[in-house]
């Protein structure tokens, strides 16, 4: 696989080195001390580059300094903040009390220039991990939860699907908007942007752009689904791109029961299979390690359904759902969970992508936003392939919500229909092509923005659901 430095570097700072290209040794050299930790030797060796160098590989440069920036946002509390912090929830807190609460991954700390520094969210994190100190409480806020979600899925349930197994059909108004700040940009300089916009996934469709700030331009051939803007920059003013649409969405249901009674052999020799079946680093693994821990899942079982559903329930049982590390810092996703020992939805998503394509199952990543009438957020997803259905929809971090019966296959291989997916792959190409590294180098839900000098990192952003109207 050839990769130029900066798609690799958005992709993954780990995969750097094995991925077996050409480069100068000062990029290697920095790519390895970031990877360490050694943050100030990176800015070493960047200060020490010559001018003609430094002209040469400004995206490169900025890509490395931005990493810095994201990784140190992340881990920015001192261990003495963290103690501070922890013993508002737990008095008279110890030292050796903590050491075993990292050696368990309840909390998250990393070394940066020699110094310890704690994850903001881990203290947060930690009330969701130690079940030993907050068993009751965790379990009291899933039954919440649980209840919610049943609900929704009943409805679902008792709703006559159509020819596509889709139901609960509504028509959906948003507007979404990313603005930068006033002066932000210079006068007269042109910013860009990317809003994310729905697509036709067969269970979205009918789209239509109500209005927008600028004109757009659609993406062609990206697996992130933008409308594309530009505008200048004015004095005193903060520039606002705004987009107001709407589309049409549904559940979809796959009955556990009828795809099995359906299933056939898989046709191997299919584009399909093979281009979901296959490795895509820096975040989909295929390979001996993921392949071996599969089998040891399913033992002797032989049918894809059934290993599906036994790889889903072991990660549902055994990876919590915990507040997530900026994404484009993680090496490798699957790698991380079952270092760290939970996940958020997309990476426990990519997991059970990992382990699928590992023994033959094909399985794709999706993603957006989840929304009610009253609140969206974002959420990651994916799609499992079985031979005489076709794509069924899965969630499998919406499984730690349905253990019991008769709930707990249903994210399986179903869907609610309050989804908006914008993204049907990771760590894509945009349309147009952005020039610098992007905020989101795996995913893509928060639109993104730059002008031609820098990537914009401070700017807001947000969706609104307007209306939903069901369809009758």
């Amino acid at each position: 696989m050839k990769l130029n430095f900066r798609k690799l570097l958005s992709f993954t700072l780990g995969a750097l080195l094995c991925s077996g290209i050409s480069a100068q040794n000062w990029k290697k050299e920095a790519v390895v001390k970031l990877n360490n930790g050694e943050f100030n030797k990176v800015e070493t060796i960047i200060k020490q580059l010559s001018n003609k160098e430094k002209s040469q590989n400004p995206v490169f440069i900025d890509s490395l300094q931005t990493m810095m920036q994201r990784i140190r946002r992340d881990f920015r509390l001192t261990p003495e903040e963290g103690k501070k912090m922890l013993m508002e929830k737990v008095p008279n807190v110890t030292d050796s009390q903590i050491e075993v609460w990292k050696a368990k991954k309840y909390l998250e700390t990393r070394i940066i220039d020699g110094q310890e520094w704690w994850f903001r969210k881990t203290i947060k994190n930690f009330a969701l991990l130690n079940k030993e100190l907050y068993g009751e409480q965790i379990a009291s806020d899933k039954k919440k939860e649980y209840a919610d979600v049943h609900r929704k899925i009943e409805h679902i349930l008792s709703l006559k699907r159509d020819e596509n197994n889709v139901c609960d059909w509504k028509t959906v108004e948003m507007t979404y908007f990313l603005e930068v700040p006033a002066n932000e940009v210079p006068e007269g300089e042109i910013v860009r942007a990317w809003l994310p916009f729905p697509y036709d996934n067969g269970r979205q469709r009918n789209f239509k752009l109500i209005s927008s700030s600028s004109p757009v331009t659609h993406s062609v051939g990206s697996v992130h689904h933008t409308v594309y803007m530009e505008q200048k920059s004015i004095k005193d003013k903060p520039t606002r791109f705004e987009i107001k649409f709407s589309y049409e969405v549904g559940a979809q249901v796959f009955s556990k029961a009828d795809i099995l009674r359906n299933l056939k052999p898989y046709n191997k020799n299919t584009e399909n299979y093979k281009n979901n079946t296959c490795q895509v680093l820096p975040h989909i693994l295929v390979n001996e390690k993921y392949q071996k821990l599969a089998l040891s899942l399913i033992g002797k079982e032989k049918n894809p359904v059934i290993q599906a559903s036994l790889i889903y329930d072991w990660i549902s049982s055994n990876y919590p759902w915990a507040g997530a590390l900026d994404y484009s810092t993680i090496p490798c996703m699957p790698e991380y969970v079952l270092n760290i020992n939970h996940g958020d939805c997309g990476q426990v998503a990519l997991l059970y992508i990992s382990l699928l394509r590992s023994i033959g199952i094909p399985a794709r990543w999706e993603s957006g936003w989840e929304f009610s009438e009253n609140w969206a957020g974002w959420h990651d997803w994916l799609e499992v392939y079985f031979e005489g259905t076709g794509w069924v929809p899965c969630d499998m971090s919406r499984g730690r919500t349905t253990h019991k019966e008769p709930f707990q296959d249903f994210y399986k291989t179903c869907i609610d229909g309050y989804r908006f997916a914008t993204n049907e792959g990771t760590n894509g190409e945009f349309y147009p092509a952005k020039k610098y590294l992007r905020c989101e180098t795996v995913d893509f839900q928060a639109g993104e923005v730059e002008w031609e000098n820098a990537n914009i990192i401070n700017y807001k952003s947000n969706l609104k659901v307007n209306k939903i109207t069901p369809i009758k």
